[in-house]
């Protein structure tokens, strides 16, 4: 069995979500964590990572253009040692280089027509960022070998002369 991944795009006031594994290599985004409180956005992770029954958590780590640490790197690195202490899981720090530009990207041209009050209601939602952390986390998927699928011996011994069938079509 692979690893579950619940990704996180850290922001003071709404926190983007995504999950995947290694298995299927997809990320798909979730409702963002945009409680008012910091502390109900932190459960609202703990939620997600049980109902996904998350096995590591990989967030968005804000360098800069040249890889130096960024002035936001500090507060993502408080916020990973609080995730670290409450969920005890591993956590893959990403660069998130220009993940929020490539989520905003994909659909800005939906955001045509809109009024401004609209898009305001757009950003508070918390979608850009949870797109951001499926960017985040499908850059992390693919820089990752795909797994060998596994065969039992019971599958093993229909095939006793030739290799297992290939499942992935």
């Amino acid at each position: 069995m692979g690893t579950t991944y619940l990704a996180i795009d850290h922001g003071d006031r709404r926190i983007g979500l995504a999950y995947g594994d290694d298995e299927i290599g997809i990320a798909f985004k979730l409702p963002a964590a945009v409680e008012p409180e910091s502390e109900a956005r932190i459960q609202h992770i703990g939620r997600e990572i049980k109902q996904r029954r998350a096995t590591a958590l990989v967030v968005g780590y804000p360098l800069n253009m040249d890889g130096t640490e960024g002035p936001r790197t500090q507060v993502v690195d408080i916020f990973i040692a609080r995730l670290e202490e409450l969920f005890n899981l591993p956590v893959h720090r990403v660069d998130e280089g220009l993940s929020s530009v490539a989520a905003d990207s994909t659909f800005s041209s939906r955001q045509r027509g809109r009024t401004a009050r609209q898009r305001q209601q757009h950003r508070a939602s918390g979608e850009e960022d949870s797109r951001a952390a499926a960017v985040i986390l499908q850059d992390f998927l693919n820089s990752r070998p795909m797994p060998l699928p596994s065969f039992d011996e019971e599958e093993q011994s229909e095939y006793p002369d030739s290799d297992p069938p290939n499942r992935h079509v």
